[in-house]
């Protein structure tokens, strides 16, 4: 990665995660001068830690239009670089038939976007699953072209076929603000010096809220904290990914298994919990099976942190290069041994490492990817609530579509920052 600041770019992007790294790819490929601006590494945080899902069946309908485009343009980074991209099938499994009847009413919702999904009934689980399960579960919702990749490959991939088409990735530079003239953004002031450019897009992750308010920009998105961990090699039989509610489990290139479950996620309490709880409180409760509310060492953390600073003097950015919290190794335990009892292929499964990470959530789970309309020049991409990686090449299609006026892979109004207007 690059090391030496430019003077000037068409765009200058701060964050390397999968969403920042994908959209400088796809202004790249367009013959536009961009850069990337990470405090520490590229994939340091969320990108490099997630469940390395690349799924249509579940999202939102709204998020459907992306999570299709990224499929065909994970075909093309695969093709280009090894990041362990494979459609292996991803299933939905129901305990009952009650949940049978949500999967099928979310097939009516989604079925306009052209989704390719299924259910399937009770007696057509062994041949999908290919594997011996003890429990009795009533079907699955299921998709023959989700799959997977390697999250520690893919956005340092990503990056590489940016660099090739001509963008700069500068690393360990920490952005401490916008530059701006005329109320419209100018550049960015990174902790090396000024770079002028056309236009500046913010894609922070779990950062995005902080540097937005000290723009003066309103941003409502929180942190939740989500753990995994990685099992030993070893043959199951099963090669799709699964979600059984009390755990999430796909096969990895290395030949073991990231396990997680959705109830491994937990919202640490915070100022900003506090000031945001009206707009939060509907998902808190809609949620609140598997996101567990915790106060703790977190909330004074950030109680210190200053909310504004300048541009000559060390911000956040610089004393907090990686967020690298601990995993709750009681939570995904058990997701491993639920996972166990489910599937007996699976008993002689040890932990090999496990780890955890800062989701970027919204009030309503939907990211934002949108032009900042008070600041002229400003976009953010952010706010991606867990979904971030799947989709995220399609994403920073998007996202380099808006900032060079063009028309749109996708309807970006689901996804204007101006919704949040007035909540």
């Amino acid at each position: 990665m690059a090391s030496n600041l430019p003077q000037r770019v068409d765009v200058a992007v701060i964050g390397g995660g999968i969403i920042g790294i994908s959209t400088a790819w796809a202004l790249a490929k367009a013959g536009v001068r961009a850069a990337v601006f990470e405090k520490g590494v590229v994939a340091g945080e969320q990108s490099s830690r997630n469940w390395g899902w690349i799924r249509t069946v579940g999202r939102d309908p709204k998020e459907l239009p992306l999570a299709l485009r990224a499929i065909d343009l994970w075909r093309e980074i695969q093709a280009r670089r090894d990041v362990g991209y494979r459609q292996t099938g991803l299933a939905y499994l129901a305990e009952t038939e009650q949940d049978m009847a949500a999967h099928r009413a979310w097939m009516d919702k989604a079925r306009p976007s052209g989704v390719s999904a299924e259910l399937i009934g009770r007696d057509g689980l062994p041949a999908l699953l290919g594997c011996a399960t003890t429990r009795a579960w009533a079907g699955a919702l299921y998709s023959g072209i989700d799959g997977v990749a390697e999250p520690d490959r893919a956005t340092r991939a990503i990056a590489d076929l940016a660099i090739q088409a001509g963008c700069q990735v500068v690393e360990n530079v920490a952005v401490r603000c916008l530059d701006t003239k005329a109320g419209k953004a100018a550049g960015v002031v990174t902790e090396q010096g000024v770079v002028g450019a056309d236009a500046v897009v913010l894609a922070g992750g779990a950062w995005s809220r902080l540097f937005c308010g000290n723009a003066g920009v309103p941003f409502p998105q929180l942190k939740v904290h989500a753990s995994v961990l990685r099992t030993t090699a070893l043959e199951t039989g099963l090669d799709m990914a699964i979600n059984g509610k009390d755990f999430t489990v796909r096969k990895r290139a290395d030949g073991g298994y990231s396990v997680s479950q959705l109830g491994a996620s937990v919202a640490d309490l915070t100022p900003d919990s506090i000031r945001l709880c009206r707009q939060f409180f509907a998902a808190w409760m809609s949620e609140k099976k598997y996101l567990k509310l915790r106060v703790g060492k977190r909330f004074f953390d950030e109680l210190t942190m200053p909310t504004r600073f300048g541009p000559d003097a060390p911000t956040p950015f610089e004393r907090h290069r990686m967020l690298d919290p601990a995993p709750r190794m009681k939570t995904i335990g058990t997701a491993l041994d639920k996972l166990k009892q489910a599937f007996p292929a699976f008993a002689p499964a040890q932990i090999a490492h496990a780890w955890a990470g800062f989701i970027d959530v919204t009030p309503d789970a939907i990211p934002v990817i949108s032009p900042v309309d008070d600041i002229p020049g400003f976009f953010l991409a952010s706010g991606f609530s867990g979904h971030g990686f799947g989709i995220g090449p399609a994403a920073g299609a998007l996202m380099a579509d808006l900032v060079q006026g063009r028309t749109p892979i996708v309807d970006p109004r689901a996804y204007r920052l101006s919704r949040y207007a007035g909540r």
